[in-house]
């Protein structure tokens, strides 16, 4: 099994770098230097990648390393949708860009893991920025998919998709994700459409009543999965039978080791 043959459509404008300290912050840079997108700022390689709270992400030649710039009226508060946004793109992308190998699920985990079962295949990290009294949000959603390798070492199992028969160059792989991350923002529509967007990223999802565990800033939460609020939020049940919602916090699936980083 292997990647596409055919001619791939264009992404649109992409600053092309061989190597940066991470793309979500040199796409942060072009944005507060007045940048507006949509731009994508993609590296061959990352000295200092990022992920979710501040946390080393490791970048590997061979994988893919994006971040996109885009301005939006969503509301700051709903901005986070975005990394739904992202994923469910995400999926998509790869879905169109060849079948992988027998057996092997690929799926999302609350609020930005890309999964292959319950390995990490990529994750997604939206940051934002506003300038000015009434000026419209600039967002930077970046996207790391392992394409030809996976750390190793980490707290949970990670993946890529070359082992499960999906060879894909980045370049590939951008094509692929410019063009599903240009539809579903246009139905995202600054939030307005987001109910669209959750109906996607939950069939994209595991299953409801899996059971999953959120470290929270209380503490850890275990419970099942129940589905996510209408602004996105993590919903699950507890032993109690109480639902609980939460907008931040790392979440591990049953039997899975502590989260690791979340993306770019």
């Amino acid at each position: 099994m292997s990647g596409p043959a055919a001619a791939l459509p264009e992404p649109g404008r992409v600053v092309h770098l061989d190597e940066v300290d991470s793309t979500n912050a040199e796409a942060m840079r072009r944005v507060l230097a007045g940048e507006q997108g949509p731009l994508w700022v993609v590296a061959d390689r990352q000295t200092a990648g990022r992920g979710r709270a501040g946390r080393a992400w490791v970048s590997e030649p061979g994988n893919l390393f994006a971040s996109l710039v885009v301005a939006t009226s969503c509301p700051a508060a709903r901005l986070g949708q975005l990394a739904l946004v992202a994923g469910v793109a995400a999926v998509d992308a790869i879905r169109g860009a060849g079948a992988l190998g027998p057996g092997a699920r690929l799926r999302l985990k609350w609020p930005n893991d890309i999964l292959i079962g319950e390995a990490k295949a990529g994750g997604i990290l939206v940051e934002s920025s506003v300038q000015g009294h009434g000026a419209r949000a600039v967002a930077v959603v970046g996207v790391g998919v392992n394409l030809a390798s996976a750390p190793g070492g980490l707290g949970c199992g990670a993946t890529n998709l070359a082992v499960h028969g999906l060879v894909l160059s980045p370049h590939e792989a951008l094509c692929f994700l410019a063009g599903t991350m240009r539809d579903w923002i246009k139905i995202w529509n600054d939030s307005a459409g987001f109910a669209r967007v959750r109906d996607a990223w939950l069939a994209r999802a595991g299953s409801v009543g899996e059971r999953l565990t959120v470290q929270a800033a209380g503490g850890p939460v275990t419970g099942r999965f129940s589905g996510l609020d209408a602004d996105g939020a993590l919903v699950i049940v507890g032993a109690d039978g109480q639902e609980r919602r939460f907008t931040f916090g790392d979440v591990s699936l049953a039997g899975e080791a502590q989260e690791d980083d979340e993306s770019r």
